[in-house]
């Protein structure tokens, strides 16, 4: 009995998200970067958030470099062409999140690509995921949506993010972070980026 499967294919369809882990000294180098002290980006974001800093892109691109040489693999294969552009870090910015704090649903604008990446996550936040009984993203959930609701479709990721993960994504990807109520301050760091 011949139980092989008979030839298929599937294709890859809408843009691409990535996701890498920081190695630990990587961590804790991007950590020192974020500062309350640094001017205010608040005036041009979307987020209902009270501290939100500007960040070096010189310090922070040196830092996350060989990420981005993961992601430039990750996007030949996703597209299937070299991405052959330089990356630039047009902007960098770091959100220290308190509760009741959220980003609402957004795009980025004047660049090309996006990147959130998760400092620290309160241990209080976490049990509060834990005990998250709802549907979809829970409290401080990373979501992104993509193109509308339709049956058989993958319009929809949401991550609950560790620290140390990093996600680049397209900067007109939606997305959004949900808020939480615990206690603790959620650091994240941000970049947008432009193809040259």
């Amino acid at each position: 009995m011949n139980t092989s499967l008979p030839p298929y294919n599937f294709y890859y369809w809408g843009p691409l998200l990535f996701k890498a882990k920081l190695k630990p000294n990587d961590l804790k180098q991007c950590a020192k970067l974020c500062s309350k002290k640094e001017s205010a980006v608040n005036e041009i974001l979307a987020g209902v958030i009270k501290h939100e800093h500007y960040v070096s892109t010189h310090d922070f691109v040196k830092i996350i470099n060989p990420y981005l040489s993961s992601f430039c693999d990750a996007y030949s294969k996703w597209y299937g062409t070299r991405q052959t552009k330089l990356m630039e870090m047009k902007l960098a910015w770091v959100n220290f999140m308190k509760a009741g704090e959220f980003n609402p649903p957004h795009t980025h604008t004047d660049c090309d690509f996006s990147s959130v990446l998760f400092v620290k996550i309160p241990e209080k936040l976490k049990e509060e995921n834990k005990k998250f009984k709802g549907t979809g993203g829970g409290p401080g959930f990373l979501s992104f949506t993509y193109g509308e609701t339709q049956p058989y479709s993958l319009f929809y990721q949401s991550f609950f993010p560790e620290e140390g993960d990093l996600y680049i994504f397209p900067a007109t990807l939606t997305h959004f972070v949900s808020p939480f109520m615990s206690e603790g301050e959620r650091i994240s760091m941000s970049a947008n980026f432009k193809l040259l």
